[in-house]
């Protein structure tokens, strides 16, 4: 299990989401901004917190510029329970459920939690390319990405692009 580092390709991830469809990622972002979630589960109170706070920034982050920056979020939950905190919280963005935090984690360099066993909080912004640009990994409950700081991030890139200099 290796971190991915700024720069590196995101790996090929492929997951189900709670409204029936399946979401390749990065190619599904292809040509916007994006951020990757995984969180806890439904009953952490922080992934909670962060997950309301992504679906507040919601219009924020769709005027970042150009296209805005998509969001996706994944657990280890099975379908209902996913299902359920997306409708408790009317999240607009691919909630998926299902993930095989050992094979994300190899993939991805998530921590996971043994018993019971699930993703700790990570996040990914990813660029146009489907490539890194950030990478938040938590141990634990705590430290995790912030729609401002996101938006603040891509706004900047995008300012200071060789195409936004030219």
């Amino acid at each position: 299990m290796s971190l991915l580092n700024p720069g590196d390709p995101f790996p090929q991830l492929t997951i189900s989401t709670t409204d029936g469809q399946t979401l390749t990622l990065p190619g599904a972002f292809a040509g916007d901004f994006a951020v990757v979630l995984f969180y806890r589960g439904a009953w952490c109170p922080y992934c909670n917190a962060q997950l309301r706070a992504f679906e507040r920034a919601g219009q924020m982050l769709g005027d970042a510029g150009d296209a805005g920056i998509k969001v996706a979020a994944l657990s280890v939950d099975d379908k209902a329970t996913a299902a359920a905190l997306a409708e408790k919280h009317g999240l607009t963005f691919p909630v998926g459920y299902g993930a095989d935090a050992k094979a994300v984690a190899a993939l991805t360099g998530a921590f996971v939690n043994p018993d019971p066993v699930y993703l700790q909080s990570t996040g990914f912004v990813l660029d146009p390319a489907g490539n890194v640009v950030v990478s938040v990994y938590s141990s634990g409950a705590i430290g995790r990405l912030v729609p401002d700081d996101v938006v603040s991030l891509v706004r900047y890139l995008r300012d200071h692009s060789p195409a936004a200099t030219a």
